[in-house]
């Protein structure tokens, strides 16, 4: 295969748009894109809207769920966790059979798969079937969170990503903001099983636009050759891992105390899994010669990636300890009702909308990342460190500008790190690891909601024995319906108020320290040209009988990434 060779520090000052492969089509930024592009378009970015709605909601209405169905404390917390879990676990599976079986086909199973775990939960009657139906929306999710970042990839070359990420961040942002509001509304009405059937028409819309108008080309294979992509050593090996691994961190200290063997156990051989399944990876990729690995070690080759990811997870676990933690701290510390924490919420997830879009359009137009990676982690970790002064006393005016801040925060972080990973790695490798910054991200909430509960939790006995009040129950669900029993301003309320504020002053304090850290690291990411060679199999098919030979090789420029000037 040729390759034009193009001097680095030419590309980088010249802003001229790389070749994009022979027999591309659409590949070119000039052309006029069509009504089918921008109905399947819309119709992919709509799936992110259920996909945001349904992580925001739950919060708010948890403590009502659990009074319904008469959980425990753990059970409530497994109803987090299970869905983050499947679809951080299964995330990139869905990837490599996309990869095999086309992105059309594989979407539209995981929309229907993410409907039958809305039904299932609707439905429950006890903690047994909420599980079960948020494991399985779960694995649903993660196929649409996975597919919208792929499909994106396909549809148009990297310095055109930035306006359409723009786009799914705006989306997302309506789902996460009214998500709260709507979640209060129905559980303070007691009608929380409409949470999950209001996701049923989203998926009916998505689907409506997705099937006929969502058409990429793909190479003709036989059936044995689509199952010869997919590594089935590889992808066995990460599953049985990551499950081994997550699933004692999301329980150590809130289920089974961090020296059980329950948690160390299954933890060891997860971490142990994960690290024969990384070499795996690279022996069979360096000693085969074949592209047929689950994640290609190419994607790992600068420092800029590993840098990039591991802002990842950060950005994750800060986002849910947030999302998961504040809709607690209003209930418990501030007694306010599941609609009134919802709209509380606000002034942080309203502040992610703006910035989220103006990045993106911002990078689109200059080609610049860098500045919006340090001024997201900058603020962050300033919006962190200021919401240590929440309290029992706290107005809500100065909660909304001391939650404002980390929103602002996080949503610069939101488009401008998974651009920065698809610049920075070789194109052909640009699917899977754009989908990478994904999963770290879900993996960091996983941890963020886990996180933050052993925090709550270890705290909250700590704290109780220290105002003289009984250790147990010393969990915060129990203690938000005790609390709604008692008189606000009575000894014992204002003993327990005082306990829990101090034990979410915890978590802050430790996200403010992860987010100084990967603000320090992010100094060393290099900044990498956004104008370079779109390079798919499944390219967007804009025309009816419009013929694309995904068959062919591409002979144009190089699509290694390229250092952007200074």
């Amino acid at each position: 295969m040729g390759n034009t060779n193009i001097d680095e520090e030419t590309a980088g000052q010249s802003g001229v748009t790389v070749a994009v492969a022979e027999g591309a089509g659409d590949a070119n930024p000039k052309k006029s894109l069509s009504y089918r592009f921008w109905i399947a378009f819309w119709a992919i970015a709509f799936t992110n809207l259920a996909a945001a709605y349904d992580s925001t909601t739950l919060a708010v209405a948890l403590p009502a769920i659990s009074m319904d169905l008469g959980g425990s404390s753990i059970e409530a917390f497994w109803t987090g966790t299970s869905y983050l879990l499947a679809t951080t676990i299964l995330m990139l599976i869905w990837v490599t059979l996309s990869d095999a079986f086309g992105r059309r086909l594989i979407i539209t199973i995981a929309l229907l798969i993410f409907a039958v775990g809305a039904v299932v939960c609707a439905i429950a009657h006890n903690w047994t079937q909420m599980l079960t139906g948020r494991t399985v929306q779960g694995i649903g999710g993660g196929g649409i969170i996975a597919m919208t970042t792929v499909i994106i990839t396909d549809m148009v070359p990297l310095r055109e990503r930035p306006k359409l990420f723009a786009c799914i961040s705006a989306v997302w942002a309506v789902g996460s903001t009214t998500g709260p509001i709507i979640g209060g509304i129905l559980a303070q009405r007691g009608a929380w099983q409409w949470i999950f059937w209001l996701n049923l028409p989203i998926v009916a819309i998505s689907m409506a636009g997705i099937v006929p108008f969502l058409r990429l080309s793909s190479r003709s294979r036989t059936l044995s050759e689509r199952l010869a992509l997919f590594d089935f050593p590889g992808s066995a090996l990460m599953i049985a891992s990551l499950t081994s691994f997550l699933i004692p961190v999301t329980w150590g200290g809130v289920q089974y105390p961090w020296d059980s063997w329950h948690t160390l156990v299954p933890l060891t051989l997860g971490a142990v899994g994960l690290g024969v399944f990384g070499t795996y990876e690279f022996l069979a990729r360096s000693w085969t010669g074949k592209r047929v690995v689950f994640i290609p070690p190419t994607v790992f080759r600068n420092r800029s990636v590993g840098i990039l990811y591991a802002g990842s997870v950060f950005h994750g676990l800060v986002l849910y300890s947030l999302v998961y933690y504040l809709p607690e701290y209003f209930q418990s510390v501030k007694s306010y009702t599941p609609l009134i924490s919802g709209v509380l919420g606000l002034p942080q997830t309203a502040t992610i909308v703006p910035c989220s879009v103006i990045v993106g359009v911002a990078v689109g137009k200059t080609g610049k990342y860098r500045w919006a990676i340090w001024a997201g982690w900058t603020l962050t970790c300033l919006g962190l460190g200021i919401l240590i002064l929440l309290g029992i006393q706290t107005a809500v005016i100065q909660w909304v500008f001391l939650a404002a801040v980390s929103g602002f925060g996080i949503g610069l972080l939101f488009p401008s790190v998974p651009l920065a990973i698809q610049a920075s790695v070789p194109q052909e490798d640009v699917a899977m690891a754009a989908t990478l910054v994904q999963f770290f991200r879900f993996l960091g909430q996983t941890l963020g909601v886990a996180m933050g509960g052993a925090i709550v939790d270890n705290q909250l006995r700590r704290n109780l024995v220290k105002a003289g009040l009984p250790e147990q129950p010393a969990s915060l669900l129990k203690l938000i319906r005790i609390l709604k029993e008692l008189q606000p301003d009575t000894t014992l309320a204002i003993a327990l108020k005082g306990a829990m504020s101090k034990s979410f002053r915890t978590i802050w304090v430790v996200m403010c320290i992860f987010s100084a850290a990967n603000l320090l690291l992010s100094l060393f990411v290099v900044e990498y040209s956004l104008n370079q060679e779109h390079r798919t199999e499944q390219r967007f098919i804009h025309e009816e009988g419009e013929h694309v030979d995904s068959n062919k090789d591409s002979g144009a420029a190089s699509s290694s990434p390229v250092p952007s000037s200074q």
